[in-house]
């Protein structure tokens, strides 16, 4: 684990990115509903995630709703030429900001276009279906039918390359049937490793590991061992649980949030955060301190 460069780069559709990049979620307003309370500070952070040399941004038009994708716009276009903007539909939101599953291929084929009108583009990117069977979590359902759907905006050269998200094994088995899937974004931290067989499969097959929620759902005990690793690292729990996380395979993609400047420094660090083998052996066993 420890040998992996940390800081290098992986394929994500047709791109070459760095393996830390930005997620635009936090940037709407509370409950990553309406707008940001600061918009100069959104966009100075958009813009300071790029000028640091972030090449990968993931997003979606359900944020705000339309909120992150019209910063980004506003804040990067036109935008350079190696910048992998990431959206993912299958979502709406209601008026009490409340998530409503939006699968139909209405209004898959809506949610491509409002994707493509609000960040200013003719093709997108990558495209996530995210499963909503469950909003929490994975859970099983044949997605046959969305992603057909999907494919066939990729055929009409809305879409360049299609991924997942919040979906299980077998759901990706069935995707892959009907088109090609470039990656895959799943919950995966220290305290909660059940992608770990998914992730080196995908490896094996080049498909990059998008994880969210980094320090999502740790136990106090978790929390602790995680704090006191850091401290004697001299480095933020956040700095470190992002560092093992680019430690643990070379196709993972990062994309930790924040709506503050200082803050992205402090993560975009974490690619310069060297873990010594009994802090990784430490580590490693987070997963387990608590279970019983």
């Amino acid at each position: 684990m420890s040998r992996i460069d940390p800081s290098g780069t992986f394929t994500l559709g047709g791109r070459t990115v760095k393996r830390l990049g930005y997620g635009a979620m936090q940037l709407a307003g509370p409950g990553v509903f309406g707008p940001p309370k600061d918009h100069g500070a959104a966009l100075a952070v958009l813009r300071e995630a790029v000028a640091s040399g972030v090449n990968h941004i993931d997003t979606s038009d359900f944020y705000g709703p339309h909120i992150t994708n019209r910063l980004i716009r506003e804040a990067l276009a036109p935008y350079p030429d190696d910048l992998a903007i990431v959206t993912k539909i299958s979502a709406r939101r209601g008026e009490d900001g409340s998530w409503i599953p939006a699968f139909s291929p209405e209004e898959l084929t809506q949610a491509v276009h409002d994707n493509l009108r609000n960040l200013g583009l003719e093709v997108l990117d990558v495209v996530n279906f995210r499963s909503m069977f469950s909003i929490h979590g994975p859970s099983e359902g044949s997605i046959e039918a969305p992603i057909t759907v999907l494919a066939e905006l990729q055929q009409k050269g809305l879409v360049r390359h299609i991924g997942l998200s919040n979906v299980t094994p077998a759901q990706i088995e069935e995707a892959r049937r009907i088109t090609p899937i470039v990656c895959v974004q799943n919950q995966y931290n220290l305290a909660h490793r059940a992608d770990d067989a998914l992730i080196d499969a995908l490896a094996r097959d080049g498909i990059a590991y998008v994880p969210f929620f980094p320090l999502g759902g740790f136990k106090p005990l978790q929390s602790s061992t995680l704090s006191s690793v850091a401290a004697r690292l001299g480095a933020t729990p956040m700095q470190v649980a992002l560092a093992w996380l680019l430690r643990r395979s070379p196709n993972i993609l990062l994309i930790p949030g924040t709506s503050s400047v200082a803050h992205l420094r402090e993560n975009l660090a974490a690619a310069e955060c060297t873990l010594p083998d009994d802090a990784i052996e430490e580590l490693d066993s987070v997963a387990s301190i608590g279970s019983a």
